[in-house]
């Protein structure tokens, strides 16, 4: 408001001046017109010494009328745009004057001391309020004119002023004036470049604030003796003229003897004289700056000797000067009672001690009999120990031999059986084929868990952990159990996903498989979902099942091996109980977090908890991610066989060339070089089994086969082994990998994935 009145009054003030000064001029021309109106008159009539003729001097006299009656008319006009001048400078002048009379009363008004200060920080303008703050100091009032700095040193000198407080979260400075009220002083700039100064009266606030802090340290002041009433020990503190200040209620009880409180008394009478004189020392100290602990003995007013233990402990100002000391006295008599009692235990002992010793001493070489004894009883354990992890490791070996050789001819007996399913015998023939088939299956599954269980159980198994995206192995186990489902009249429903964890993507699928499984033998009717979901740094792979559930107290047992669980309404089941019990395993080699939860009638789910990976090192598509393609043929498509095992071959012979395959096979190179020219002749695959005979294996077989070829063939090695370095050896060459015994579907799925690259 005060700089928006400001500039009308500067308004009105600059356009007074262009009004005074447009008059002047209109005056000044108006004289003029009138000076040489009355020289033109006055020549006219007066006439000169050459007169010119009558029409000439008419004529002359009619051009000079016309002249004077423009001018005239000019003069009006100039006198009318006066007047009307005139007019707006006295409204302006008027409107000034009620702007500055208005601006006045609001001044006045303002509850608040107001001054208004010019560019130059000179006084222009101040209402009563902030007046009569000078008038009640008895000072003199600021005249105007005077500057800023000025009236602070005035207002200081003359004793208005008596504090002056700034706050950070305070805006603007508080003063405290002569006559006991707080004002607040705020400062603004105007557009002019002035200052407008208000003083607040905040007294009001300023008591409310005090009253609040006082309500505080009282209430401060009575959790304190609270704490210290309750409070076993006796606690004062003395001040530096040795007069008690403040005791809790155990120090008023104990020297506040025949009635009399300590506070405010002196250190000399709160103690007996004998007593004073004994702690003068330890005071002296305290209130050199000090801290003092030392035992004291006093005597109860019964005269009972007590132990205290005193604490003096120095308050020091802003200085550093001790102001005075904390006193904190605590009663170990019973402390030391007990420690004197312990002594005299001790001392006991010790006698008692040397009575034991001597007759230990004769036991001593019978414990020596015994240590020695046991001595050779931990080494006859130790042997046994031995013997027996040798014996584990026997078995372990013993079993990865044995399912190799059996291996061997099962994966025969497989690809036999899938190249009669390929074939048309009639319903009777191809439900005993499929008999077979299912019963080699069965064959498969014990004796792959046989190895699985025995190679976890030696600890031989290492998980190659790597990041991997898991659309092609979800992907995959949702297409190989799918159809596994469908054969039991259930419903698979799968959720995909693309992200990437960290795991080891075989073991991980053995864990979701067996999980699958488990919930087609269990599920008589329904559906059975496989999916996924994050779960902050970790994912969530999940396998729910509408089956008859578990009950809950055995839930406990179902990762167990050898546990099956018979749910009410469950079909009987055949296995060994070995599949939850080999993911278990599994799990806590890769440090997995497995889980079950169940409602009996309503279903299951099964889960595997594995962290996130990064995307920077996806693990490349594996053998078992790749999808068949149903809309190639593999018609003519020409593959070459090396395996050491004839019925092997003939297995494999009859299951490609039944999907419409040109096979070759051979047990050895030499075989191979012997049926056709292997530089020139066209391939699409080796299919080549690592073991072969003489100690050769397939990698070298398939190396030398394509160093003679101008392009070498893409390569699909098949094994028993499935050591993690094998594995490893095998990516880096780039081939492809299949561990036996192979399952036609995942073959045929890397002759359409051969093909279509």
């Amino acid at each position: 408001m005060v700089s928006l009145n400001s500039l009308v009054s500067a308004g009105g003030r600059s356009e007074a001046a262009a009004k005074d000064r447009r008059i002047a001029e209109l005056e000044a021309e108006n004289e003029r017109l009138r000076r040489i109106r009355d020289a033109l008159i006055v020549r006219v009539e007066s006439g000169s010494t050459h007169k010119p003729a009558p029409y000439a001097a008419f004529e002359h006299s009619v051009i000079l009328a016309e002249q004077v009656r423009e001018r005239t008319e000019a003069l009006n006009l100039a006198m009318d745009e006066l007047k009307a001048s005139h007019k707006a400078l006295s409204q302006a002048r008027e409107e000034d004057a009620t702007s500055r009379q208005r601006l006045s009363d609001a001044i006045e008004n303002i509850a608040d001391g107001f001054v208004l200060f010019d560019s130059d920080h000179c006084l222009i303008q101040t209402n009563s309020r902030f007046r009569s703050y000078w008038e009640h100091a008895g000072a003199p009032v600021p005249e105007v004119g005077t500057h800023i700095d000025a009236i602070k040193a005035l207002a200081v000198t003359s004793g208005l002023i008596v504090e002056e407080q700034r706050h950070e979260d305070a805006e603007g400075v508080l003063f405290l004036l002569s006559n006991g009220r707080w004002v607040q002083m705020t400062e603004r700039l105007t557009r002019e470049g002035g200052l407008v100064v208000l003083y607040s009266d905040i007294t009001d606030v300023k008591n409310s604030e005090m009253a609040r802090r006082i309500r505080a340290l009282e209430e401060s002041e009575r959790w304190i003796r609270v704490v210290t009433d309750h409070v076993p020990a006796l606690i004062a503190y003395v001040g530096a003229d040795l007069r008690v200040q403040f005791c809790n209620k155990v120090y008023e009880a104990w020297y506040g003897r025949n009635g009399g409180s300590p506070l405010g008394k002196r250190l000399e009478l709160v103690h007996s004289d004998e007593l004073y004189q004994r702690l003068l020392p330890q005071i002296l100290e305290v209130l050199d700056g000090h801290n003092v602990t030392f035992e004291f003995e006093e005597e109860t007013e019964q005269g009972e000797p007590r132990y205290m233990l005193r604490s003096y402990v120095p308050n020091r100002d802003e200085t550093g000067a001790v102001t005075g000391f904390f006193v904190l006295i605590r009663d170990i008599t019973d402390r030391r009672k007990t420690a004197m009692a312990l002594e005299q235990a001790y001392d006991d002992l010790e006698h008692r001690v040397r009575e034991r010793t001597a007759a230990l001493t004769g036991l001593n070489q019978k414990l020596r009999d015994e240590i020695a004894e046991r001595s050779a009883v931990e080494a006859r354990l130790r042997e046994a120990k031995q013997e027996a992890e040798q014996a584990n490791l026997s078995k372990t070996k013993f079993l990865a031999a044995v399912s190799h050789d059996l291996l061997q001819p099962l994966n025969a007996a497989r690809l036999f059986t899938s190249a009669l399913l390929e074939h048309s015998f009639g319903p009777k023939a191809e439900g005993l084929v499929r008999s077979v088939s299912s019963s080699l299956d069965d064959v498969e599954n014990l004796l792959g868990t046989l190895v699985d269980i025995s190679k976890l159980d030696a600890g031989v198994v290492t998980p190659d952990v790597t990041a991997f995206d898991l659309r092609d192995l979800l992907n995959n186990i949702a297409r190989e159990f799918r159809q596994m489902a469908s054969v039991e009249g259930l419903a698979l429903h799968f959720v995909p996903s693309s992200m990437v964890v960290r795991s080891d993507s075989q073991l991980l699928a053995r864990i979701l498989r067996n999980f699958l499984t488990n919930a087609i033998r269990y599920t008589g009717q329904g559906r059975i979902l496989l999916g996924c979901r994050r779960q902050r740094d970790h994912v969530l792979l999940q396998v729910w099942d509408t089956g008859p559930g578990i009950p809950a107290d055995k839930l406990p047992e179902i990762f167990q091996e050898f546990k099956r669980i018979r749910p009410k309404g469950a079909q009987v089941d055949k296995g060994l109980g070995l599949g939850l019990a080999i993911v278990e395993k599994i799990a806590r080699i890769l440090g997995h977090d497995i889980s079950v939860s169940s409602v009996e009638g309503k279903g299951s789910v099964f889960t595997v908890r594995v962290p996130i990976g990064e995307t920077g090192h996806r693990q490349p598509a594996s053998p078992r991610a790749l999808a068949p393609a149903q809309d190639r043929s593999l018609f003519g498509v020409r593959v070459w066989v090396i395996d050491n095992d004839r019925a092997i071959c003939e297995g494999m012979q009859t299951l490609l060339e039944g999907w419409g395959c040109e096979v070759i096979t051979a047990v050895s190179v030499e075989d191979l070089a012997a049926q056709a020219d292997i530089a020139s002749t066209s391939v699409d695959l080796l299919l080549a089994d690592y073991h072969l005979d003489e100690g050769a294996n397939g990698v070298d077989a398939v190396a030398e086969i394509n160093g003679q070829r101008a392009e070498p063939a893409p390569v699909l090695m098949i094994t028993a082994n499935y050591t993690n370095e094998l594995k490893q050896h095998i990516r880096e060459l780039g081939y492809l990998l299949m561990n036996k015994p192979v399952k036609p579907l995942k073959l045929r799925s890397v002759l359409h994935h051969v093909v279509r690259q």
